[in-house]
């Protein structure tokens, strides 16, 4: 027996529909202007995304925005930093005047610094309480702030998607990062507890979750990770060591995670962290 849109060439309009597109969304990005930022912002502008940047580096956030717009795609940057709340709602305001809403906000800002870290020939004693600070805001409070202000217009249209970026040092606590393993934990919980906070007081159409990347070379950590030569170095052979799948993450495989976030695939996801790791968080011995 035959259902209708069982013939060849049927197309039943419940099967019509991309539950991935994304198109006309607009997408609120802080730190864009990274590698991992870069390339995400390159892709969402490609899925006919609205991309807006947030940044403090006019010049490099400018080219990125000019990129996706000789390749076709919607981009704009908003000068702003992530803990400046007057800047934040600025640009806020701004947006809203250009595109009318605000229906995803990543916030990819973060970052680490020397004194927040502890390396093999101290410890815990020489920690900088000044550089643990430092570190915390920009991850934890750099994460607070934008969705304090952004969720605001989430709230009005009764729908709205925010994506954290959390940490593999989140989950298990990576020697030497201990401002950042720490501030990322705390985002980690924030997700949740915003996920809560959201739906529950403003309806389901708000949603909240976050990404937890294992180990992607970037321009923070590619010293620490890899030689000039390319090779491995001691920390980065034990991350290897430690991956299953034998190799550090490319920008690129992110894309897809990301998306199905932002999208109506995940629309009944809430309050969740998706790992992309390479399998490192699933190997112990």
């Amino acid at each position: 027996m035959n259902f209708k849109g069982d013939e060849p060439g049927a197309s039943p309009s419940h099967f019509m529909k991309n539950l991935f597109d994304i198109t006309n969304k607009v997408i609120v990005l802080t730190g864009g202007t990274g590698v991992l930022g870069a390339c995400l912002a390159e892709h969402l502008a490609e899925q006919s995304a609205h991309v807006v940047l947030l940044a403090r580096k006019e010049d490099v956030a400018g080219k990125l925005v000019e990129k996706i717009k000789n390749a076709g795609g919607s981009a704009a940057f908003f000068k702003a930093d992530v803990l400046d709340k007057s800047a934040l709602e600025t640009a806020r305001d701004e947006i809203l005047k250009k595109y009318g809403r605000v229906d995803v906000l990543i916030n990819a800002a973060g970052g680490n610094m020397p004194g927040a870290t502890i390396p093999d020939d101290k410890t815990i004693l020489d920690l900088d309480p000044a550089a643990m600070r430092t570190v915390v805001d920009l991850n934890l409070m750099g994460t607070v702030l934008p969705t304090q202000i952004f969720s605001q217009p989430m709230t009005t249209q009764k729908a709205g998607v925010i994506i954290n970026f959390s940490s593999e040092s989140a989950m298990r606590p990576l020697t030497r990062v201990v401002g950042y393993s720490a501030a990322k934990a705390a985002v980690t919980n924030f997700t949740k507890y915003m996920a809560v906070e959201l739906a529950t007081k403003f309806g389901e159409g708000l949603r909240v979750n976050a990404i937890v990347p294992g180990f992607f070379l970037t321009e923070q950590n590619r010293a620490l990770l890899t030689n000039p030569d390319g090779s491995f170095t001691a920390r980065g052979g034990k991350v290897i060591a430690h991956t299953p799948a034998g190799r550090f993450g490319k920008p690129e495989e992110l894309l897809g995670a990301i998306q199905f976030m932002c999208s109506d695939a995940s629309k009944f996801m809430t309050g969740t962290t998706l790992v992309i790791d390479g399998g490192f968080d699933a190997y112990s011995i």
